[in-house]
């Protein structure tokens, strides 16, 4: 596994050269997933965030709705330290609640298949609603990933993996945006994805 030191997090957060996203690119997806929700019929009244990095998606939903619990965690104790997250382990952990929305991004790449399906398991068992997923696989290393920008050391998988673990508990609606079998909101065929 990566070493989530200090040199991870300014490289792949810190520098505007080799970072994935800053906080302008964070916003739009905060905007756009508690849109989203909102159209769906759903509520963000709460929020667990596994790998929060530096806390930007944590820092724009305190500024646009401060309203909405949120629970930030990370693998990392140098990040967790640093940024004010809770130190846990999604492979091991599971809150006792559950959450509107759960939002994983870059993390399970990090962990063995085995691992995956444990944090999986735990991700699905605090989604009350919504789970956003990002995860990077092999084709999008292949095609779409800036290389500067991007870890090596994480494992490429195909997205069938992916969609084949999370499918056992949510419904695809795209965009990297799921919702739990279990939920009781209904979806046109074509925002099934």
């Amino acid at each position: 596994m990566a070493s989530f030191d200090a040199r991870y997090y300014r490289r792949f957060y810190g520098s505007a050269r080799t970072r994935v996203q800053g906080a302008n690119e964070v916003a739009h997806l905060g905007g756009a997933l508690v849109e989203l929700i909102a159209w769906y019929g759903g509520k963000t009244r709460s929020v667990l965030e596994v790998g929060a990095g530096v806390g930007l998606l944590r820092d724009w939903f305190a500024r646009a709705h401060p309203r909405v619990g949120y629970l930030s965690t990370e693998y990392s104790a140098y990040a967790s330290e640093t940024y004010g997250h809770q130190q846990r382990d999604i492979t091991a952990w599971r809150a006792k609640r559950k959450f509107d929305l759960v939002v994983c991004q870059g993390v399970l790449p990090y962990l063995d298949d085995r691992d995956v399906g444990r944090a999986i398991d735990n991700l699905a068992a605090m989604s009350g609603g919504f789970l956003y997923l990002e995860a990077i696989t092999r084709r999008d290393y292949r095609v779409a990933a800036d290389r500067a920008k991007t870890d090596a050391g994480m494992r490429l998988r195909s997205g069938e993996f992916y969609r084949r673990r999370v499918g056992k508990y949510f419904r695809a609606l795209g965009g990297g945006l799921f919702y739990v079998k279990t939920g009781g909101l209904v979806f046109w065929e074509l925002e099934e994805g």
